[in-house]
C-alpha cells in the first residue's frame, strides 16, 4: 500500500540511502543482528519521522527485524519523494508526498494508523495524538512507541499529566546518546547547512539571534561562533541565559535582540517567539527560520498582517515587505530549517539517534509488560550500549574499573 509522488524516482533515493547506509555503521550492525534474530516478527510498526535518508534506512532495519512497515513523514516539507519511491520499491508501506497539504498530511497520518499498528514511533507526537483522539479502538493493540524528539515530548508529558496517555513512551529524546550528540552537534550542524545553501550569504560579522538555549540551540549557537558570526541569545530560563553569558554570547529579550540581528534561529518549541513587536524592531534585509519542531514559533500571521507586499525573493525564501520599505525574509515557511531546506541531521549523528530508536523498539517489542502506561526513560543500558558501539566504530577503546575500583566508587565507608 503506498501513496506518494512517483514510483519512478526510486533510483535517485535508492542511492540516497546507501550513501548514509556506508555512514551509518550501528543500524548496520543492528541489521545484522535483526535479520537473524527477528525482534519484531509478526508485529506492525507505524513511524512518522522526517522522511529522507536517514530515516528510510532505518524502516529498512527493522523491516528486517521482521516488522511490517506503515511510514509516513512528520512535516510536508521535510518528505524526499525519491526517497519515498525507494521504500515502496523495496515493498515497505509508504504514505507521504513532499509539499503536502494539511489535508493530505492528516490523511496519511490516518493511513498509518489505520494499519493498527503494535509500535509506533513518532517525532512531534502526531501518530500518538491521532490514535488517542481518533482511534481510540485501536489502543488496546499498541504495546507501546518511542518519540524522537523535544516538542513530543511536551506533548506526552502534558498527556501523562492529565491521566490520557494509554500505553508506554519511551522519551527516546531524552537519552544521552540522543540530546548530547544529534540536539547539539546534529542541530547545530544541519541548521546552518540550511541557511547557507539557501541564502548563499556570509555568516562572518553579521549577528546571529539564537531563541532558546536547550541543547539544540547551544549547538546553533557554538556553530555561528565558529562562522565568525556575533551571537545573541533570547531565553525564558534565568540558568540558561547565565549558561549563554558564560559561554561569551549576549543575552537580550527577543523585542531588543531584533534591532540588531541579521539571522534569527527559533529552537524553543514554543509558540509566538517572534512575533508583530519583534518584527516592527527588525532592519531591512533580516532573515528569519525556525528550527523547532512546529512552525509556530516565528508567527507568520502576525507577518504577513503587517506586509504590504509579499515576494518570492529566491527558491525557498519569501520576502514580506513592510509600510516602510524594509523587507523580512522567512526560510521555508518557518519549517524545520534543517529540513524544509536541508537534508537534514549528518547520517553520523541520526546513526546514534536511529540506534537508540531501533533498540528501544526492540525494548518495547520484549519488555512491554513492565512498562508503565506514560512517559518512560531510555533504559541506561541502551545508552551505554550505543555509546560503546559508537566508540568501536571509531577505533576507539576506553578503560574500565578494577572489581577494587568499583568496591571503592560504591562505598561510602573510604
Amino acid at each position: 500500500m503506498f501513496d506518494i509522488k512517483d514510483t519512478s524516482l526510486f533510483e535517485s533515493g535508492e542511492r540516497k540511502i546507501q550513501w548514509v547506509r556506508a555512514n551509518m555503521p550501528l543500524l548496520s550492525g543492528l541489521e545484522k543482528e535483526f535479520s537473524v534474530e527477528k525482534p519484531f516478527k509478526n508485529l506492525r510498526v507505524a513511524l512518522s519521522v522526517h522522511l529522507e535518508a536517514k530515516t528510510a534506512y532505518l524502516c529498512r532495519v527493522l523491516a528486517e527485524g521482521g516488522a511490517e512497515m506503515f511510514i509516513t513523514g512528520s512535516n510536508p516539507l521535510s518528505t524526499q519523494d525519491d526517497v519515498a519511491a525507494a521504500l515502496v520499491h523495496g515493498g515497505l508501506n509508504v504514505f507521504a508526498v513532499h509539499g503536502a497539504t494539511q489535508e493530505q498530511y492528516n490523511s496519511h497520518l490516518r493511513r498509518v494508523i489505520e494499519a493498527k499498528p503494535n509500535i509506533i514511533i513518532d517525532d512531534g507526537g502526531d501518530l500518538v495524538n491521532l490514535i488517542h483522539n481518533e482511534y481510540p479502538e485501536y489502543l488496546s493493540e499498541v504495546l507501546g512507541g518511542c518519540e524522537e524528539t523535544t516538542t513530543g515530548i511536551i506533548r506526552l508529558k502534558a498527556m501523562e499529566k492529565d491521566g490520557k496517555l494509554r500505553f508506554p513512551m519511551i522519551a527516546v529524546n531524552n537519552a544521552q546518546c540522543k540530546y548530547l550528540f544529534d540536539n547539539r552537534y546534529g542541530t547545530g550542524q544541519s541548521v546552518w547547512d540550511g541557511i547557507n545553501r539557501t541564502t548563499n550569504l556570509v555568516v562572518a560579522g553579521k549577528k546571529v539571534v539564537v531563541a532558546g538555549y536547550g541543547w539544540c540551540g547551544k549547538g546553533v549557537a557554538m556553530r555561528a561562533k565558529g562562522f565568525g558570526a556575533d551571537v545573541i541569545v533570547t531565553e525564558i530560563d534565568p540558568i540558561k541565559a547565565m549558561e549563554a553569558k558564560m559561554e561569551g554570547f549576549t543575552v537580550l529579550p527577543m523585542t531588543e535582540a531584533a534591532k540588531y540581528g541579521d539571522f534569527f534561529i527559533t529552537v524553543t518549541g514554543c509558540k509566538d517567539v517572534i512575533t508583530r513587536e519583534a518584527i516592527l524592531n527588525m532592519k531591512d534585509g533580516a532573515i528569519l527560520c525556525n528550527a523547532g519542531h512546529f512552525n509556530v514559533e516565528i508567527n507568520i500571521g502576525d507577518l504577513e498582517a503587517l506586509s504590504v507586499k509579499q515576494e518570492l525573493k529566491r527558491n525557498n525564501i519569501m520576502g514580506y515587505q513592510l509600510p516602510d520599505g524594509r523587507w523580512i525574509n522567512l526560510i521555508a515557511e518557518g519549517r524545520l530549517v534543517n529540513l524544509a531546506a536541508g537534508d537534514g541531521h549528518p547520517a553520523e549523528i541520526m546513526d546514534m539517534s536511529f540506534a537508540i530508536q531501533a533498540l528501544s523498539a526492540k525494548h518495547i517489542a520484549e519488555h512491554s509488560d513492565k512498562l508503565h502506561a506514560g512517559v518512560n526513560f531510555v533504559p541506561d543500558e541502551i545508552d551505554r550500549e550505543v555509546a560503546y558501539r559508537k566508540l568501536k566504530a571509531w577505533g576507539i577503546s576506553i578503560d574500565s574499573l578494577s572489581e577494587e575500583q568499583q568496591k571503592y566508587i560504591n562505598s561510602w565507608n573510604v
